[in-house]
């Protein structure tokens, strides 16, 4: 039977109309909206009056600052841990990567109070330690290079994956017959390993930069007190002061930021259009360095790189959690649980902002697998432009900055839906609709995994014996996806729970989410509440990894980051 109709029988006539019509939603429509409205801002002179604003100018200036200052710190870190991880006989691989990864998972307005905690002349821990500074003196990180720090922090592990996958594919056997021929270490780096890895490098590059360009809750935490302004503080303080003219407005600065986006993956395509690396051999130069002597020294290294960006800020994150004030230094005498108290029991917001994430990441999370589960089996079934175009568009909203992709939503839902005349600007259904949208690709990556490992003998066999398309996945096709299902929906939970970017410019008084609730916290004055919320945040996000980690050995190969 002819491969076409061998598919066509296999495929139920509903299965692609449904794709195409769960894509178009999610992903088309509110990028098409944001279009038009760009368009018409444009055809207006809306667009010219934005962009030719003095601030649209200082905040454009800021946001190019901080997301370059980021990805070059981004770059020193993460290529630090890849090369070292993936080629050195270093110990403790797993734990050196997990723990690495932990600041992409943790929100970012998490990071930087963590970091504001950590440092300044208020900062609880430096009072117990004797070393803060004295009264008055300024917070340092409430400027442009506090912003750039922990933006290279954040985004470093994207570098350290886009690194990591490209050292994974160098071949063994060129580094052994480079050392054979007798090449020193740093002559096989330089001449074998640095060419060959520095397309992950330059992906990593252009991944930190994008980050960096729609991070929101950095900015906020740090610039807002500074007023310092970049695009995403910008965008959102001109929602927060609706006029007749906000959604214009934001939609020319939100355009704005999808070109600068879509301008550094440009770069990132053009720098490596002439590189054509065709790699033959056994891939995976996994320990292709021995360091002898040297390998306490770069354990300690690694150790002490991860003890200042991550364990630091979060100890101080505790210590500001469990003082009655702020300022006050951490003793015997002073340590309290009045925050937890307040934020578990008595504080209706923070009682809200647990319940709404926790529907909104279960919803998404499992939601989407109704989605995923059909598109996944589409796609590894069929090849060709509308298999490809599809697959672009489940990317595009993730890969866009959440900013724009929140303005996007709030301008395709902001007027009453047709027909029904109901609007979900301003409840929780339209957070819900932009998460949806934004972890599609999360929730895919998985299950196609998982499809595509999957023997299509098995299906067949079933189709032969007479069963149906819905018979043969409950009975054959779901069993087998089930690791893979689980993954999808814990990993969505865990990066949807404590989203700020997109909920930030969506939320309305009782649909408020954890990163709200943070960034509300913080911008009030309540230091120690905002602590003790981020510190249970933490604790969430590590009880989340650890049950993948727990489950790793099940699921494909490739879905949990921290793994080789």
């Amino acid at each position: 039977m002819p491969g076409g109709s061998r598919r066509a029988s296999s495929e139920p006539a509903w299965l692609l109309p449904f794709v195409l019509a769960a894509v178009f939603l999610l992903s088309a429509l509110p990028l098409i909206r944001l279009g038009w409205a760009g368009l018409g801002g444009i055809k207006g002179g809306e667009a010219a009056r934005v962009l030719l604003d003095p601030a649209t100018f200082a905040a454009l200036r800021n946001t190019l600052i901080t997301a370059t200052g980021g990805m070059v710190v981004s770059l020193v870190l993460g290529a630090l841990f890849a090369f070292t991880l993936a080629l050195t006989d270093i110990r403790g691989k797993l734990v050196l990567s997990f723990a690495f990864m932990l600041p992409m998972m943790i929100p970012p307005q998490v990071t930087a109070l963590a970091w504001v905690e950590m440092s300044g002349p208020s900062s609880p821990l430096l009072k117990t330690l004797g070393l803060a500074p004295p009264l008055g003196s300024p917070q340092p990180l409430y400027s442009l290079s506090g912003m750039v720090l922990l933006l290279g922090v954040q985004h470093a592990p994207l570098v350290f994956l886009a690194v990591k996958a490209g050292l994974a594919a160098i071949p063994r056997d060129a580094v052994e017959a480079a050392r054979l021929a007798g090449a020193s270490p740093w002559r096989v780096f330089r001449d074998i390993v640095l060419p060959l890895g520095s397309p992950g490098l330059v992906a990593g590059a252009a991944i930190a930069f994008v980050s960096g360009i729609g991070n929101f809750g950095i900015p906020a935490i740090l610039g807002i007190p500074a007023s310092i302004e970049t695009l995403p503080t910008l965008i959102y303080s001109r929602l927060a002061s609706f006029g007749a003219s906000t959604f214009g407005e934001i939609a020319v600065l939100s355009t704005l930021i999808a070109v600068i986006s879509a301008a550094g993956l440009l770069l990132q395509q053009r720098a490596l259009a002439g590189r054509d690396y065709r790699l033959v051999g056994l891939g995976g130069a996994s320990a292709a360095f021995s360091l002898g002597r040297f390998r306490l020294w770069g354990e300690c290294l690694l150790w002490g790189a991860l003890a200042l960006v991550l364990v630091a800020p979060l100890l101080a994150l505790v210590a500001s959690s469990l003082v009655p004030a702020y300022g006050v230094p951490l003793t015997l005498e002073t340590v309290s649980f009045r925050a937890y108290g307040e934020i578990l029991l008595r504080q209706s917001l923070t009682l809200t902002a647990f319940r709404n994430p926790l529907f909104l990441a279960s919803a998404a999370a499992v939601g989407l697998l109704f989605v995923t589960v059909p598109a996944a089996y589409l796609l590894a079934r069929r090849q060709g432009a509308l298999a490809n175009l599809l697959a672009v568009l489940i990317e595009i909203p993730y890969a866009l900055p959440g900013i724009v992709l929140a303005v996007a939503f709030v301008l395709a839902f902001a007027a009453p839906l047709p027909a029904i005349g109901l609007t979900l600007y301003g409840t929780i259904w339209i957070i819900l609709a932009a998460y949806l949208s934004s972890f599609l690709a999360v929730s895919l990556k998985p299950v196609m995994s998982a499809m595509l490992q999957m023997d299509p003998s098995l299906e067949e066999a079933a189709r032969l014996a007479g069963a149906g398309f819905l018979r043969r996945m409950r009975d054959v096709v779901l069993p087998l996806l089930a690791p893979a299902a689980g993954a999808s929906v814990i990993l969505v939970f865990l990066i949807s729970a404590n989203e700020l970017t997109v909920s930030a410019l969506l939320w309305s008084a009782g649909t408020q989410t954890l990163g709200v609730a943070i960034f509300n916290l913080d911008d009030s004055g309540s230091s120690d509440l905002a602590s003790a919320l981020s510190v249970l945040v933490v604790l969430m996000v590590l009880a989340l990894m650890a049950a993948l980690e727990v489950f790793a050995k099940y699921l494909p190969e490739g879905v949990l980051p921290w793994r080789n």
